[in-house]
């Protein structure tokens, strides 16, 4: 009697196929490394195995079927359960290594690693469906990356501690990883792969995206996956003038360069970089170094993967069949041909689907297309069938004389028998061979261009008379409208992920693809992955040429809506969102323009001469039945932004320097063209944007703006009329003001609450604020008080102060001490006309309201030198007691009722709360 073991069990339910109801039992206990194992399977109602393949997981390789009999030989040592121990490699990256460890965990997936660098570590697998899905033009894989907090020591700071929906952060990493395992993988693999990625240590110090990049390759590679080739991913930074492999998170804080590139051992797959206008000379530079540290991991991998690798799925690679593709040329051949001249995408892509559905109307008539349930991918689909007598299967000379034969049963499919799927991605593939053809031997492209020739060029700004700035580009058929939005720090988009815990982004543009940009109808809702990479994409090309915060302290929202595409559309969200930031009168450094190239690599093939072509300026249809979609962002001087996918295995250093070379050509017609905007933007502020002022204060001050829980902030906000007052803890005060008036009310209010007192200050119009015996005090500022002695309160004797004035009072006083404590010493007496010896005097003394000190020159607590609006994009600097100020003016129109008429005197501007002024001396700030 044999007797069941599990593990077993376990092990050959994972890999095969359901037919029949079986049990499988073994004869021995299991293997040690070099022993091997009997497996018989048993009718039962019980079980079932899928037998569609001979290869086992968990580290077993197949030796020999026979008949009824699998005999397996351990590839890995195992630990005595039949469960292979973890296996480890330790890879040199830069100037460190990365451990690479599988076996460990994740143990039933198709392919799992754990990467280590530092202290950051990244958990990743690979997991496949056992049935494929319907055939497609693409291959089905989703990918998943998620950082959670607990890996940095914390926890999330929203009511639901467990990490929620993917971040944009998260999105993008996402993209990293797909986009260069993509092309490694065959055509015609539809079973569905999911990639899973977690961060579940991260120290600070080691990035995890690269480090993912490079996880997900390596646990493809160790996969059943039949990928072509193992990749991996590194981070380029350009430290000073050193090219550093996968810089630390501080040493990328003064880099000039942010690139991560992603290839295999001999080719590209996938670039994404941003920097501040380098050369293309330095950018290749750079490349070929990641190239270099990519090839080294490569070769690692390799090793790795000779010794824990799966056997790969080439058995389930189904292709449509050969004949399918002369029929099809047969049929649209000709017709294909006059198509594909058509210049206009939508009625071009109404003639294909015309087409394609006439291929498959005739196929159908002539009995060449079957339902999909009658045709089979599989030619031979094994079945377990009951035991015959006088029948046998001989598989490699033996016989198994077991109860249950294991017969493969082949299905016969008709001679020339497609399905309707098959004749879709034939003809699609046939569309784009007879489209390169056309570029290579013709030297025109669908719209008449010629390979290095752009598409016509048009723009427009102002369209939005309440928007800050608004911009429309127009490329040929895509069509980019860009809209900028002024606005303070409460507008900043806040950041909360491992890597920038608690940023504030002061600048980002936001990137929409509805469905009637294509002429379609489809779903609206949350942007999708494809729809945040974009915007990513453009936000850093414009970031470079963005003014620092000091010299423009605006929260900067950029949204492009695509309105029409026809492939770029990324690329002229550039483009119109440069012209939005100038015509919203955001004073950018220079103009900068994007521009995709394509790329057809094999034109020998097309009757070319093997060179490869490249395409400027792409179309989606170019796009899509291309090898290349390079973009390039950036000036004459340099790139800001650049971004590679690649659809082949792969391109070389010297076809991505012709690429660049040409793309600079063409973002120069590019920018020559946005010069003849018209209406040209207005590079003025506009009169709908806000008003911030800026002020220093000292550090120390800053609490008395604020007050006893932001009491006293809150009353200036409201008694000014602003909008905010933003204080920071090294002394600096942002007012954010819809017009000049409250704007100014509260830099008074602001600059008497701060202000620094000196001896000689005279200060007009003060409240008594209370009496005491021996004087009284005197609110020389809001919240700012100093005692007036009885015997500076007159010019003649007083018994008593209430003699003289009462609480309430209004009087100038000049101060005359600040002792040790920094208490005030005021005197009224200083100020008052000497008495006449030969009158006599009063003792009660009347109290002059307003008396001018002649003797010094009058400046108040807030001098400007000028408050008049500037027209040339000039940030004003103001005088606001001792404390420089900064205020970007460039707007059309302000009120000017606080404008000086002659712009050399100073203007004295009075509290409106207290009427309180200094006249005599300057009162500091800050």
């Amino acid at each position: 009697m044999l007797a069941p073991y599990p593990i077993c069990h376990d092990l050959f339910s994972q890999q095969f196929k359901v037919s029949t109801k079986a049990k499988l039992y073994c004869s021995s206990a299991p293997p040690s490394s070099s022993g091997s194992l009997q497996f018989h399977f048993i009718k039962s109602q019980n079980l079932t195995f899928p037998l569609n393949a001979l290869s086992l997981r968990s580290g077993w390789r197949k030796k020999v079927f026979c008949g009824n009999k699998l005999a397996v030989s351990s590839s890995l040592e195992n630990n005595g359960d039949g469960i292979s121990s973890p296996y480890s490699v330790k890879i040199p990256v830069g100037d460190r290594h990365i451990l690479v460890e599988t076996g460990r965990m994740g143990r039933q997936a198709s392919g799992a690693v754990t990467v280590t660098d530092g202290e950051t570590i990244i958990y990743t697998t690979v997991s496949l469906a056992d049935v494929p899905s319907e055939p497609s033009d693409f291959f089905p894989l989703s990918v998943h990356y998620q950082e959670r907090f607990s890996a940095a020591g914390r926890t999330s700071g929203g009511f639901f501690k467990r990490e929620g929906k993917t971040k944009d952060h998260e999105v993008l990493i996402c993209r990293l990883i797909d986009r260069p395992l993509r092309p490694t993988m065959p055509k015609g693999f539809y079973h569905e792969t999911q990639i899973l990625s977690w961060v579940l240590s991260y120290d600070g110090l080691h990035p995890p995206d690269s480090l993912a990049v490079t996880a997900a390759g390596i646990a493809v590679a160790l996969s059943e996956l039949p990928n072509s080739e193992p990749v991996a991913g590194v981070r380029v930074g350009l430290i000073g003038d050193q090219l550093v492999v996968n810089p630390r998170t501080k040493e990328m804080e003064n880099s000039k360069l942010d690139l991560l590139i992603a290839g295999t051992e001999s080719a590209i797959l996938m670039i994404e970089g941003y920097c501040n206008f380098l050369t293309e000379e330095k950018l290749l530079e750079a490349v070929q170094v990641g190239q270099d540290a990519i090839r080294g991991i490569c070769k690692q991998v390799e090793g790795l993967v000779k010794i824990c690798g799966k056997p790969k799925m080439f058995d389930a690679i189904k292709l449509p069949p050969p004949q399918l593709y002369k029929l099809v040329e047969e049929i649209v051949g000709e017709e294909l041909v006059e198509v594909l001249q058509i210049k206009k995408k939508i009625p071009r892509r109404k003639a294909l689907a015309c087409l394609e559905n006439k291929a498959i109307s005739i196929l159908t008539e002539k009995g060449y297309i079957a339902d999909v349930g009658a045709v089979g991918y599989a030619e031979m689909i094994p079945e377990v069938v009951e035991d015959e007598e006088d029948e046998e299967v001989v598989v490699d000379g033996e016989v198994d004389e077991g109860d249950i034969h294991i017969k493969p049963v082949p299905r016969k499919v008709p001679d020339l028998t497609f399905t309707e799927v098959d004749v879709k991605l034939v003809f699609k593939e046939v569309s784009s061979r007879y489209l390169r053809k056309r570029i290579v031997e013709g030297g025109k492209r669908s719209d008449g261009r010629t390979p290095q020739e752009l598409r016509p060029i048009s723009s427009c700004c102002g369209l939005l008379p309440r928007a800050h700035g608004s911009a429309l580009f127009t490329r040929g058929e895509t069509q980019s409208l860009a809209v900028a939005t002024l606005g303070d720090k409460q507008m900043a988009q806040r950041i909360d992920n491992l890597v920038d815990e608690e940023e504030f982004k002061r600048f980002y543009l936001q990137y929409s693809f509805p469905p009637s940009s294509v002429g379609e109808a489809g779903r609206v809702g949350a942007p999708s992955r494809r729809e945040i990479g974009h915007g990513m994409l453009a936000e850093r090309a414009l970031e470079p040429i963005l003014p620092s915060d000091d010299d423009f302290p605006y929260t900067i929202r950029v949204e492009s809506t695509i309105t029409e595409s026809n492939g770029s559309s990324s690329m002229a969200s550039v483009c119109g969102g440069c012209l939005a930031l100038q015509d919203a009168g955001v004073p950018v450094k220079c103009s900068v323009a994007g521009i995709a190239m394509g790329l057809v690599l094999d034109t020998k093939e097309f009757g070319g001469d093997g060179t490869p072509l490249i395409l400027s300026d792409i179309t989606g249809s170019e796009d899509a039945s291309g090898d290349m979609d390079f973009k390039v962002a950036g000036n004459d001087d340099g790139v800001t932004a650049f971004q590679l996918d690649i659809k082949v295995g792969g391109i070389t250093l010297p076809i991505m320097k012709q690429a660049l070379l040409q793309a600079k050509d063409g973002r120069k017609l590019i920018l020559a063209e946005m010069l003849k905007c018209s209406p040209p933007p207005s590079k003025i502020l506009s009169k709908h944007a806000p008003l911030i002022y800026v002020m220093k204060v000292k550090p120390e001050k800053v609490n008395l703006i604020i007050g006893s829980g932001g009491k006293r902030v809150k009353s200036i906000i409201e008694e000014s009329g602003v909008e905010a007052i933003e204080t920071q803890d090294d002394g600096t005060v942002k007012i954010t003001a819809k017009d000049m008036s409250s704007l100014e009310k509260s830099k008074v209010l602001i600059s008497n609450l701060t202000m620094v007192p000196s001896v000689g200050d005279i200060y007009r119009n003060c409240e008594i604020k209370s009496i005491a015996p021996y004087g009284v005090f005197v609110e020389i500022a809001p919240g700012r008080e100093g005692l007036c002695h009885i015997s500076e309160l007159s010019a003649n004797w007083l018994a008593k102060a209430e003699d003289a004035v009462k609480v309430g009072d209004r009087v100038d006083v000049k101060l005359i001490e600040i002792n040790e404590k920094g208490q005030l010493r005021l005197s009224r007496r200083a100020l008052l006309p000497e008495p006449d010896k030969g009158q006599p005097t009063n003792k009660t003394t009347t109290i002059s309201q307003k008396v001018a000190d002649k003797s010094k020159p009058k400046k108040s607590v807030t001098v400007m030198k000028n408050t008049s609006p500037l027209e040339n994009g000039e940030v004003q600097k103001s005088e606001n007691v001792g404390a420089e100020t900064k205020l970007p003016l460039k707007r059309k129109a302000v009120d000017d009722q606080f404008s000086s008429k002659d712009s050399s005197n100073p203007v004295v501007n009075v509290s409106l709360k207290s009427d309180t002024t200094v006249i005599n001396g300057e009162a500091n700030v800050g």
